[in-house]
């Protein structure tokens, strides 16, 4: 079965750090661009960070920029998500995803991305 399985989740105070990962099983992800996305209750679903399949690109949303670092392991095929200066507002699901396979380049658009995990859930309490 292929799929990707996020873990490092939890519950941290203001000001805390996460460390998020992502592992793949089934199937090599490792020349896929990957990107992590959250779900706060009642929102949607939006970007958070992304990283090209080589590792050399990132990209990252406004609000997590300079706190947030996305990076990968491509010989364990694991996506990384380091959360520092954690926010009450970061509180949500966190869920990875891979999809697309052009070198150099990594994607914000939920649609560029073939495959998701479950998600983990990430609670800031303040």
């Amino acid at each position: 079965q292929v799929q990707l399985v996020e873990s490092g989740g939890g519950l941290v105070q203001a000001g805390g750090s996460l460390r998020l990962s992502c592992a793949a099983s089934g199937r090599t992800f490792s020349n896929y661009a990957k990107g992590w996305f959250r779900q706060a209750p009642g929102k949607e679903r939006e970007f958070v960070a992304a990283i090209s399949w080589g590792g050399a690109n990132t990209g990252y949303s406004d609000s997590v920029k300079g706190r947030f670092t996305i990076s990968r392991d491509n010989a364990k095929d694991i996506l990384y998500l380091q959360m520092n200066s954690l926010k009450p507002e970061d509180t949500a699901v966190y869920y990875c995803a891979a999809g697309g396979v052009a070198y150099g380049v990594w994607y914000r658009a939920e649609e560029r991305y073939d495959y998701w995990g479950q998600g983990t859930q990430v609670t800031v309490s303040s």
